[in-house]
């Protein structure tokens, strides 16, 4: 079945840099366009980042400039490496696959999340 188990997450200063990874199995990885959320405390869940299975990419305004979404076929793994971080990108990270190839196509499989905690 599908498994997607997010990794990287934790607590870093304002301006800092983290990189999640997102582990991915039980599907044919290099198929899917693939995606990155974030739900912050009383918010809703915002898409951050999504990349096509032939790798063009997507950002939230939010984060433009700042993350870059990456994929990785050959380990059936996704990243998001995050620089510049700010208080605002406190937030539990999602790992998303999408149903087929394009950004275009909706969620279908989701992580459990890896919280991302910035603050000095």
């Amino acid at each position: 079945q599908v498994q997607l188990v997010e990794s990287g997450g934790g607590l870093v200063q304002p301006g800092g840099s983290l990189r999640l990874s997102c582990a991915a199995s039980g599907f044919t990885f290099s198929s899917y366009a693939m995606s990155w959320y974030r739900q912050a405390p009383g918010k809703e869940r915002e898409l951050v980042a999504i990349t096509s299975a032939g790798g063009s990419t997507n950002y939230a305004d939010s984060v433009k400039g700042r993350f870059t979404i990456s994929r990785d076929n050959a380990k059936n793994t996704l990243y998001l490496q995050m620089n510049s971080l700010k208080p605002e990108d406190t937030a539990v990270y999602y790992c998303v696959k999408r149903k087929g190839s394009s950004r275009y196509t909706q969620e279908d499989y989701w992580g459990q999340g890896t919280q991302v905690t910035v603050s000095s």
